[in-house]
């Protein structure tokens, strides 16, 4: 009975698996193996990902740190700062000085013309004093010659004379030295001219010597 009873057991223990059975268990095994491959495909997607950002960071950290750690390149730059500093400074003192020597040739020019208007003042008060009669004379007429190519030269230098007859009185322009009675003008304006005033340019050569309306 024993021996029986142990065939039997034996022999169901080796019964063959069945084809839906094997089917089954392929299904299984492709399932488990797919999953498999897309852990490790996913797993060594990670891994890339995270060496390609190691690199980058490790790349922008090794160029930020050569540039900070560079001396040469450091020294150059302060060099060059300093160079364009000391060129726009040269440059503010060139343009400075050629003002300064352009105020100062002026200066020269004013001062020399001032001393030639006595001369313009004695020519005017010669040709005034001249008699009528001999005004047309040779004489006279070379004088009076004279006289007008003076007054261009100095037109041409820059000096004008300043009106003063008939305009309104200008403490800039006009130094009164008296006052006078006239029916022709309004208070305040320069009734006569005692001498003749002058500008150089935009500045006041000497001042007219005038007589204002009371």
């Amino acid at each position: 009975m024993g021996n029986k009873e142990n065939k039997e057991v034996h022999g169901k223990a080796k019964k063959p698996v069945s084809e839906a059975d094997k089917e089954v268990l392929e299904n299984i095994m492709e399932e488990l193996e797919k999953e498999a491959e897309e852990k490790e495909e996913k797993a060594a997607e990670e891994t890339a990902s995270e060496e390609n950002v190691t690199e980058a960071e490790a790349e922008t950290s090794e160029e930020t740190k050569k540039e900070k750690k560079d001396p040469l390149k450091e020294k150059i730059d302060e060099l060059n700062d300093k160079v364009m500093r000391q060129m726009a400074e040269f440059e503010n003192f060139r343009k400075r000085t050629d003002k300064e020597k352009a105020q100062m040739f002026e200066q020269g020019q004013a001062n020399v013309l001032e001393k030639l208007l006595p001369v313009v003042d004695n020519f005017e008060r010669g040709l005034a004093a001249v008699p009528e009669a001999d005004k047309d004379g040779a004489f006279a007429d070379g004088m009076n010659k004279i006289y007008k190519q003076l007054m261009k030269q100095l037109e041409d230098l820059g000096v004008t004379p300043i009106e003063a007859v008939g305009k309104e009185f200008d403490p800039n322009l006009h130094n009164a030295v008296m006052q006078v009675e006239s029916e022709e003008f309004e208070s305040g304006m320069v009734a006569q001219e005692l001498q003749k005033g002058y500008m150089f340019h935009e500045t006041v050569l000497r001042h007219s010597m005038v007589g204002v309306s009371q």
